[in-house]
């Protein structure tokens, strides 16, 4: 109940809202102001409190429980605003614009996700005046250290799946995700574990001759651009999921194609050869493909990886450079280390099973010591390269050669121009 006071406040409040909204406003405005300000210095305790172990101090099972009990915030919550606390002592100008009240947290957030100090301000600028919604599209589908201006990139957009269900689904739920991560023997992260579900749900094959799984997926013969059907609508996918689909596919008959220039694929696919095939038929011969999956013991061939759910055959030398669907051509992988080796991250070279070469983007040898900074640059180094049309293996080995040129430290432009140069080169395909 309120009392006298109490009530002629809220009247006093209602009638403000008729006769000076000016003042309603401006008051909104400051506190707006002070809640950014205050988000600033929450992130900046909060930082210091986990590093400092305060929750064990006080007897807490974890940190998130220790902040869900003091500000009811959720762990994911506490994740992010733990990540754009860190990510801040970094970015100078937007931990201003933030403490200043000259920017919100919700926009800050998304901001952190890509500027470096070099583009912070351009990224400022650009999201000057918009909505959280709008910010969160501008930076969707772009990578840490771009611009706004930078074309985005299918593998880089996230999207959201947000439900409400009832107590027992998501005990259901719940699990459904721990059997899946017992099965895989592995980690999985929310990406991994909700692909193996959908597949799972699509029907992995009875016969291990069959590709693991069915989608629908089109490919743009001119541009190269691929699109997966989900639900009456086209998703674009990144070009390492396309390449994903050349390895290991099931194509449909023409009856399939449509008329756009773009082929339709079932499972994963070739556009070419779709439009051939006088039924649907797997990229990998059943036959071949069930001797490789027992030789490989269902399992990903990759140095400690233990995953052996939905895996799939990837073809050693691409099959754009000539690869076959010989066994020693095929090995097992997961579909995170699938997706690694046609994103550049991941290098197998050799045949299998046992005259295999695993590295990563800089050439360290798999589970080695990397240098980020050398990863990175190898990794944007190698999309720009096969941007250009330029296949997996003769990328991969351009870049391998140029880094000796370019130093270890090597910033992306030296180490692109030195191997545009080799393979530009009359004798490169001899070297090849």
């Amino acid at each position: 109940m309120l009392d006298a006071a109490g009530a002629a406040s809220v009247l006093d409040a209602g009638s403000l809202g008729t006769s000076n909204w000016r003042a309603a406003h401006a008051a909104l405005t400051r506190l707006a102001r002070q809640r950014a300000g205050l988000d600033f210095e929450e992130g900046k305790w909060l930082l210091a409190a986990q590093r400092a172990g305060v929750h064990a101090r006080l007897g807490y099972g974890s940190f998130f429980e220790y902040i869900e009990r003091l500000f009811g915030y959720s762990p994911r919550l506490t994740h992010d605003k733990l990540r754009v606390a860190g990510a801040l002592n970094g970015l100078p100008q937007l931990a201003g614009a933030l403490r200043e009240g000259a920017a919100t947290w919700s926009g800050v957030r998304e901001l952190t996700r890509v500027a470096i100090p070099e583009t912070e301000r351009v990224w400022l600028d650009a999201a000057s005046g918009r909505t959280a919604h709008e910010v969160e599209r501008l930076v969707s589908g772009h990578r840490t250290g771009d611009l706004p201006s930078a074309p985005k990139t299918a593998g880089a957009e996230r999207h959201v799946l947000r439900f409400e269900v009832s107590g027992e689904v998501l005990a259901t739920f719940r699990e459904a995700l721990t059997k899946l991560r017992r099965e895989a023997d592995n980690a999985l992260d929310d990406d991994a574990a909700l692909l193996l579900m959908a597949r799972q749900v699509l029907s992995g094959p009875v016969d291990a001759g069959r590709a693991s799984y069915q989608v629908a997926m089109t490919v743009c013969e001119v541009c190269q651009r691929a699109t997966q059907t989900g639900r009456g609508e086209a998703v674009e996918v990144s070009a390492a999921v396309t390449a994903m689909a050349c390895c290991d596919a099931q194509i449909l008959p023409r009856a399939h194609v449509g008329e756009t220039g773009c082929a339709h694929l079932g499972g994963h696919a070739r556009a070419s050869e779709a439009k051939t095939a006088a039924k649907a038929t797997q990229t990998v011969p059943p036959a071949v493909r069930r001797l490789v999956l027992r030789r490989d013991q269902h399992r990903c061939q990759v140095p400690g990886c233990r995953h052996a759910t939905f895996v799939d055959v990837h073809h050693i030398q691409a099959r754009e450079e000539g690869g076959g669907h010989e066994p020693k051509n095929l090995l097992t992988l997961c579909s995170d280390h699938h997706r690694a080796c046609h994103r550049g991250a991941l290098s197998i070279e050799g045949t299998a099973p046992s005259a295999l070469r695993f590295r990563h983007a800089d050439g360290t040898p798999y589970g080695g010591a990397l240098s980020p900074n050398s990863e990175d640059v190898q990794l944007r180094a190698f999309r720009a390269l096969r941007a250009l049309g330029f296949g997996e293996r003769e990328a991969r080995l351009a870049l391998r050669r140029s880094a000796p040129h370019v130093g270890e430290d090597a910033e992306l432009e030296p180490l692109l121009r030195h191997a545009m140069g080799l393979l530009t080169a009359g004798a490169w395909a001899q070297a090849c």
